[in-house]
């Protein structure tokens, strides 16, 4: 593939998205297979790292999965580039890729990570679960105990178990929910976190059909009503607003640039 046919691949994800460009490097980096460039739009390839245009275009929609991030919150991406919300919109590229046929997933279609992955869901992922789903019975044992022997149960979970309060609490809460234990304990602590009921089934529920826990994650913070603007709340998104119009106002008087040239030239 080429730097315009991978253009035309990422547009065809996402094409609501300010003016932006591909380059191939026509290099091999040891450090890194691409990079996004905010301040001038610019997805760089290195290119003579890849065999196969399978891995190149996974690194393609990564990139491009920073400028549609920020392209939509330039505020967040200054903090931190790979937040919950990067995840949700990069995991959704790449499922939208996949759904097209532009991008083939080896994890899906090879035989032999198809048998490891129902190993490690049913042996390890499952079990695991319900293995802390017990441990979560133990410790509400252990809760009732100390309060009937009049015993400090964060004492017992510190000195003697040798656990954070926030480890065994989340532990037994995973307990109390009874959260679906299939989803493997990382994944039962997402949910069990989330205080309203409806919620927490919803959540569960993405997990089976596959999404991410940064999608959830983002999906459950996207539920949570706008906080009340402030004064800087408002100025950081003036700020946002007034830099996507000076790119865009900068761009338009390139494109005028340009046909302004083919004219004379015609």
């Amino acid at each position: 593939m080429n730097q315009d046919q991978v253009k035309e691949l990422l547009v065809s994800l996402n094409g609501d998205v300010p003016e932006f460009t591909v380059v191939f490097s026509g290099k091999e980096s040891k450090r890194v297979d691409g990079l996004y460039k905010p301040e001038t739009q610019e997805i760089l390839i290195h290119n003579k790292n890849f065999t196969d245009d399978n891995a190149l275009i996974y690194t393609a929609i990564h990139e491009f999965a920073h400028h549609v991030h920020f392209s939509s919150h330039p505020e967040e991406v200054v903090r931190r580039a790979h937040t919950n919300r990067f995840w949700d919109v990069f995991h959704g590229l790449l499922k939208m890729a996949e759904e097209k046929g532009l991008y083939r997933n080896v994890f899906e279609e090879e035989e032999a990570f198809r048998r490891l992955t129902e190993r490690i869901r049913a042996d390890y992922l499952s079990q695991n679960g319900k293995l802390m789903k017990e441990f979560g019975k133990l410790l509400i044992e252990a809760l009732d105990l100390c309060r009937e022997k009049h015993a400090v149960f964060e004492d017992y979970v510190e000195r003697i178990l040798g656990m954070t309060r926030g480890s065994a609490k989340s532990i037994m809460k995973v307990y109390a929910l009874d959260v679906d234990e299939d989803l493997g304990f990382e994944n039962m602590k997402v949910v069990a976190a989330i205080k309203d009921p409806s919620e927490r089934q919803e959540a569960s529920e993405s997990f089976k059909e596959g999404k991410t826990p940064p999608q959830v994650r983002q999906q459950m913070k996207e539920k949570r009503p706008e906080p009340e603007p402030t004064m800087g709340r408002l100025e950081a998104q003036k700020r946002r607003i007034e830099k996507n119009i000076a790119n865009l106002q900068e761009k338009l008087e390139d494109v005028e640039r340009q046909l302004l040239n083919m004219e004379v030239q015609g």
